[in-house]
């Protein structure tokens, strides 16, 4: 999101750089492709946050930037310590921006634990807080954040990236060796406990009759099965989403708007979601919400949908289509983010 935020024309600001506190390296062409300055930096180690605060304290210092925005807990803290060590805190507005919900800390390290807690302690410090999703801000309310003013930006979809292609459809079938009669299920995450790939894979056991591609670093690993192609990594999401009938969403915990969701649906695919976040939201009654953590349920849920009608799969495809064109497109977050800056300036 953060990519196509600050790549979009027309421009969110007259000149942007993005400083990654790790190396960028699956975002790093797009973003220079797109006329966006990217600063590496190694925050890997300790001494590597220190010299990386040091020098982005000094980009600041010499850029002078109107505002200096934060993405996701360590952005936000670096974004704050940074622009403090700078001596402009006065002269340049700070924004956070939450992109999650409910994570489950205790299925990650003690690093993230610290540092939302440090992020909620400090969460006065910035002039404005923005979340991706509803669920995600009101979470962060309730574990202590207490901003001066918070906002929500939905995330926003490439809507002429994403979308059903007839051509491409049978194409990418033909390259994966699936039929035209196929049903075929998408799922497009990271293998992270989030994400909870579990539940997908025994949903899937129980519809041996359907297709299942599953994208996302990781997915390469996971347990093989006679209806699941695991894909890994890969950089032509549209074209596999245009080649599906339904997208899934499986998470158990923390995710705040699904960009996997809304991309799907964008290409024309009803959706079957776990409620977590925003989904509901986002999916409206174009698709299917089930309970995290249930893989029967999940199950009935594609089964349900896969097994309508021809005709009233096609109205759901087109009801989830235009859902996102009308109220998630890009040029709407675009435009709001727009809004926020242009009012921290006034």
């Amino acid at each position: 999101m953060l990519a196509r935020l600050v790549t979009a024309e027309p421009r969110l600001a007259d000149d942007i750089t993005v400083v990654s506190l790790l190396p960028a390296e699956a975002y790093l062409e797009q973003l220079r492709a797109g006329g966006v300055s990217v600063i590496e930096l190694d925050f890997s180690t300790l001494g590597g946050i220190a010299s990386g605060l040091v020098r982005f304290s000094g980009l600041i210092s010499e850029l002078r930037p109107d505002i200096v925005q934060g993405w996701m807990y360590h952005g936000d803290l670096a974004a704050l310590v940074a622009l403090v060590m700078s001596g402009r805190r006065r002269q340049t507005h700070l924004v956070w921006g939450i992109r999650c919900s409910d994570m489950d800390l205790r299925r990650y390290g003690l690093g993230l634990r610290l540092a939302v807690k440090a992020c909620t302690l400090l969460s006065r410090w910035p002039d404005l807080v923005t979340a991706n999703s509803v669920v995600g801000l009101n979470h962060h309310l309730s574990l202590g954040y207490r901003p001066r003013r918070a906002e929500v930006v939905a995330n926003g979809i490439d809507v002429e990236e994403f979308r059903p292609d007839p051509a491409v459809r049978d194409a990418v079938r033909r390259e994966l060796d699936l039929a035209e009669e196929d049903i075929v299920v998408a799922h497009v995450a990271r293998v992270d406990a989030m994400k909870d790939h579990a539940s997908f894979l025994a949903a899937m056991m129980e519809l041996p009759e359907l297709q299942a591609i599953l994208i996302g670093a990781g997915t390469e690993n996971l347990p093989e099965g006679r209806n699941l192609l695991r894909l890994g990594r890969r950089r032509d999401v549209a074209r596999l989403l245009a080649a599906s009938d339904f997208v899934i969403s499986s998470s158990r915990f923390g995710e705040g708007f699904s960009n996997a969701l809304a991309e799907g649906m964008a290409c024309g695919l009803p959706a079957i979601a776990t409620d977590v976040g925003d989904a509901r939201l986002i999916v409206g009654d174009s698709g299917l919400v089930v309970p995290p953590g249930d893989a029967r349920a999940l199950a009935a849920a594609i089964r349900t949908l896969s097994r309508e009608p021809v005709m009233a799969r096609a109205e759901r495809a087109a009801k989830a289509r235009a859902r996102i064109v009308e109220q998630f497109a890009l040029a709407g977050a675009v435009r709001r983010f727009g809004e926020l800056y242009a009012a921290l300036e006034a």
